[in-house]
């Protein structure tokens, strides 16, 4: 849009060219015009999926290649104590984007499904909960999700998109509404239905038992019973049988899908293109918005297995296919940052680099590991206390404004993304609610040497498992263990025979006293304190279970989002892009088939 008609300008101005004096006026009275506004800087957000700690050169592997992950760091910041507010994916990404701990919105679970299992649930991110994108999107910045979601989609209809990325601050999206699955690269191995189908047809006879039990009950007068009654069970009864069923074959269909937006672009999708289309799609949405404030928030589909990588990445790395995908995940990286370079961003782009938690340990096929590597921290994926599950790289670089190459060892989260987003593009954090994430400004700045967080609270599902002190006067971190999975093989560090560690029942022991340990000593949790080890423990675990009655006050009932009737497959609320059940649409080849 001009601000001057040519005409006026030669009225007003007659001379062969404009002084610096006028220019520099000009600059002043028009800013906005001229100059991007600083206090509108854009944001690129990239979460990788399952990757460990020690998988990235900068935090100390020397034997897969991620030098553009290294180069964010060299140029920005390095987080030493990040951590993720769960050790599995739909907890922790609902905890990244609302800066709460998952279990206020819902998003913990209290069963051993810690996450959505189905497309077609009613579960997800509930939409009264406000994510930074959201906030973004009323301070006038174009918001994008390209990657996965895996928070859910519909309610109570197959197009009423609760629970979509579109209802909760994004404008644009292009991605999984899930997460990758073996299934969906038709291995057999799958990963959904075998910790599926044992429970589905068990609880399928339970209640077809009590239903039947029920009905002759009824009809021979021996009790009482409402038909209701029996009709909701016979139900619910139908929906894990239906559930059963789908899991045999069904789940690359259901689950294994692209979208944009509301649409649905494959179904099944196509892997191996699947990496260009997002990297596309990213790029895509940098270039036509160069000239306004924009949140790019990149939720990588690497390194969740399959492991879906390209030809040109194979056999690339000294890790086998694992470190295959890493490295293309660091190209990945590498050309978002050449975008935001090429349309001169760079400046004026706060960009932040993480994982959603810890690499899965349990994860392999034959002899080949599949997940990733978590340093010295012991635990991964699914180990809602142990530092492996939890400690993830965290990386955040802002040229100009940003000192570079700095180390912060201080307690951070993913949750402080929030704050920290909302702050600099001019926001407000709500005040109708808590808000767990502190903003990082000031540690990034150097303004102040503590982090905000003097507690912080390590949930596995529902349960509380470990909570962290950082003890500020004497610079100690404390971290106490009330709950810790039981390893099998029993010295294994990883629970291999059940695929992923349980939060609660027979596979957890209980600490009382809690297991301590000085992680400002030993980061490893190798040598748990005691009374008669540590002069300060009695004091140490009272303090910390003061601070432990004090969040719980903080905490008020929500509907669980990851009940088991809302993490059950419904085929109603099913994403199709053909005739139900008969899904199956590929955009590229303008294919639609309603194979009837």
């Amino acid at each position: 849009m001009y601000l001057f008609h040519t005409r006026g300008i030669h009225e007003v101005y007659q001379g062969k060219q404009w002084s610096c004096l006028n220019i520099c006026l000009i600059l002043c009275l028009f800013p906005r015009t001229c100059v991007s506004n600083p206090s509108k800087p854009n944001f690129l957000l990239i979460l990788a999926d399952d990757l460990g700690i020690g998988d990235v050169g900068c935090y100390g592997n020397d034997t897969i290649r991620t030098p553009n992950i290294d180069g964010l760091a060299k140029d920005g910041a390095r987080l030493t104590q990040h951590i993720a507010a769960a050790a599995v994916c739909t907890p922790s990404r609902a905890a990244f984007l609302t800066g709460r701990y998952p279990i206020r919105s819902g998003m913990a679970s209290a069963t051993q499904r810690q996450v959505l299992f189905w497309n077609g649930c009613s579960g997800g991110l509930p939409p009264n909960e406000t994510t930074f994108a959201r906030i973004l999107q009323q301070q006038g910045y174009s918001t994008a999700l390209v990657g996965k979601w895996h928070m859910g989609v519909n309610c109570k209809s197959r197009h009423d998109h609760c629970h979509h990325p579109l209802n909760h601050g994004f404008d644009y999206f292009y991605g999984m509404p899930f997460t990758l699955l073996n299934e969906c690269q038709g291995t057999d191995d799958p990963e959904l239905a075998k910790s599926l189908q044992a429970t589905y047809w068990l609880y399928t006879q339970m209640i077809i038992l009590a239903v039947l039990t029920l009905l002759i009950g009824k009809l021979t007068n021996l009790f009482s019973v409402k038909w209701k009654i029996i009709i909701c069970l016979a139900t619910c009864g139908l929906l894990y049988f239906t559930s059963w069923f789908s899991s045999y074959g069904f789940t690359k269909y259901w689950n294994c899908i692209l979208m944009r937006n509301h649409g649905i672009t494959e179904q099944p999708m196509n892997l191996e293109k699947t990496t260009s289309n997002m990297l596309k799609e990213a790029v895509s949405f940098i270039e036509r918005n160069k000239h306004r404030p924009f949140l790019l928030f990149v939720s990588l589909l690497h390194v969740h297995t399959p492991l879906i990588t390209t030809e040109k990445f194979q056999g690339r790395s000294r890790h086998g296919l694992y470190g295959d995908n890493v490295e293309e995940m660091d190209w990945m990286v590498g050309r978002l940052l050449d975008a935001i370079d090429k349309e001169g961003l760079k400046n004026n782009t706060f960009i932040y680099f993480a994982s959603d938690h810890g690499g899965s340990l349990e994860a392999h096929r034959g002899n080949a590991q599949l997940g990733g590597w978590n340093g010295i921290y012991k635990g991964g994926k699914g180990m809602g206390g142990w530092e492996g599950g939890i400690r993830v790289p965290g990386i955040v670089r802002w040229p100009g404004l940003l000192p570079a190459g700095i180390v912060i060892n201080e307690l951070t989260s993913l949750m402080d993304v929030f704050p920290t987003v909302v702050h600099l593009a001019g926001g407000v954090v709500p005040q109708d609610r808590v808000i767990d994430g502190h903003t990082l400004l000031p540690l990034l700045q150097g303004t102040v040497q503590h982090s905000g967080h003097e507690f912080m609270f390590h949930y596995c599902g529902v349960f509380l498992h470990a909570v962290r002190w950082h003890q500020k006067d004497s610079g100690t971190v404390w971290k106490a263990h009330y709950a810790t999975p039981v390893f099998q093989p029993e010295a294994s560090g990883a629970c291999f025979g059940r695929g992923i560690c349980p939060c609660f029942g027979d596979g957890v022991t209980h600490h009382d006293p809690p297991l301590l340990f000085d992680l400002s000593q030993d980061p490893s949790e190798a040598n748990p304190l005691s009374a008669d080890t540590e002069p300060l423990f009695d004091t140490v675990t009272r303090r910390i279970g003061k601070a432990v009655e004090e969040h719980r006050k903080t905490l008020t009932p929500v509907p669980q989002q990851l009940s088991p009737y809302n993490n059950i497959w419904k085929p109603w609320l099913q994403p199709c892009c053909g005739t139900f059940p008969f899904c199956w649409c590929d955009e590229d080849n303008n294919e639609v088939h309603g194979m009837l």
